[in-house]
């Protein structure tokens, strides 16, 4: 009843679409948070088959998953808890995005219980306010990385820091930032390869801060970063499409309340049709009266109230019947609403629309068998 259907065909593009505006740094793909909804294993070996440089996680376990699944790619996570001990990441070799000192000496005892040597990327807070050390930890981090590198423990493979992408003046506020802090590493002695600042919208508004990595999110999966921008406008495809089918449809008379609270009523004699998909499967309840599907190559509005479990389309007296084909969001090139349209209809954005797609959906692929997945 109802589908996402993933193309990691489009994924796959997307990364060297994206790749191919870079000034030839390396490309580390974002797959957290199930790669925004889309399954992170089947597109991580997607990604891993296309030839991503890196992968990129918020936490440990999902960089676990990762290398259970056989994912051998360089995976770097950077959001910990405070009592984690890193023995598992350690011993999986992944990379770990390191914010303080406390950190640094946890990720050096997991690794002198392993006889490894741990790799892991400093990252410095230019301004975001999230993760990263302060302006005032920065040579404190750096002090005890020194310490760690000569006592053979860690390995110092990057600095790192993500951008507001508040205004162009403060993400150009903390490029100085970021390359100042880069500039304090290296004079204290700290010996790393990479350097990684931007993801998607960096990317293609800061071609002088791609340095050695570029991490890219949203845009491997087709959707803009910019709401003021089309990812048509990047040369990038959708890769997520939400369907489901009507399952029942029924005459109505005029004057007829619809679903909770009779947000709409009937304005002539009509046809009802059901569409099972709710707030269970991550369609926002305040999609009501905003959004639109299509059915039959024709846009409804979305009228009545989101419940739980369904929805209620008023077609009029078009020839709708039970087994049609609603798409809910998808590519607008094929003349359907985008994840976009949804994301304006509720007052959010695009990533938090693909990413909360769940629920009852059942996933399919496209391109899954050139990954070698299953």
């Amino acid at each position: 009843m109802r589908e996402l259907i993933i193309d990691l065909d489009a994924i796959a593009k997307n990364l060297q679409t994206m790749r191919a505006k870079t000034n030839g740094a390396l490309a580390l793909a974002v797959v957290k948070a199930d790669a925004y909804g889309h399954g992170i294993i089947p597109v991580a070996k997607k990604l891993e088959a296309a030839g991503a440089d890196y992968l990129g996680v918020a936490d440990v376990d999902e960089a676990l998953t990762l290398r259970a699944a056989g994912i051998d790619l360089p995976i770097l996570a950077w959001l910990h808890a405070a009592d984690e001990t890193f023995v598992r990441s350690v011993d999986a070799g992944i990379e770990l995005g390191v914010a303080n000192t406390d950190q640094l000496a946890r990720i050096a005892n997991a690794a002198q219980q392993l006889r490894r040597v741990a790799r892991v990327h400093l990252k410095v807070d230019t301004g975001l306010g999230r993760n990263g050390a302060s302006e005032a930890e920065w040579p404190n981090v750096l002090k005890k990385a020194h310490e760690l590198v000569a006592e053979g423990f860690i390995q110092v493979v990057a600095i790192f820091s993500h951008l507001s992408c508040t205004s162009e003046a403060d993400d150009l506020k903390q490029i100085a930032r970021f390359e100042a802090a880069c500039a304090e590493a290296k004079s204290a002695d700290i010996d790393f390869e990479l350097r990684h600042l931007v993801a998607s919208d960096g990317l293609l508004r800061y071609p002088q801060a791609h340095y050695e990595m570029v991490r890219i999110g949203v845009a491997l999966y087709g959707l803009s970063p910019f709401v003021e921008n089309t990812a048509a406008d990047f040369g990038l495809i959708p890769a997520m499409t939400a369907i489901a089918h009507v399952t029942q449809t029924k005459r109505v008379a005029e004057g007829e309340g619809v679903s909770y609270g009779y947000l709409h009523r009937t304005a002539a004699e009509t046809t009802l049709a059901l569409v099972p998909v709710g707030y269970a499967e991550g369609l926002p309840r305040n999609a009501t009266g905003k959004a639109k599907v299509s059915i039959n190559d024709k846009i409804y509005a979305v009228n009545s109230r989101v419940a739980m479990d369904q929805f209620v389309l008023d077609v009029g007296n078009d020839n709708v019947v039970a087994g049609d084909l609603v798409t809910i969001f998808g590519d607008p090139a094929a003349g359907v609403p985008s994840a976009d349209d949804l994301a304006a209809a509720c007052d959010t954005i695009n990533y938090e629309i693909v990413t909360r797609m769940g629920g009852r959906f059942r996933r399919s692929y496209l391109g899954l068998d050139s990954t070698g997945g299953n």
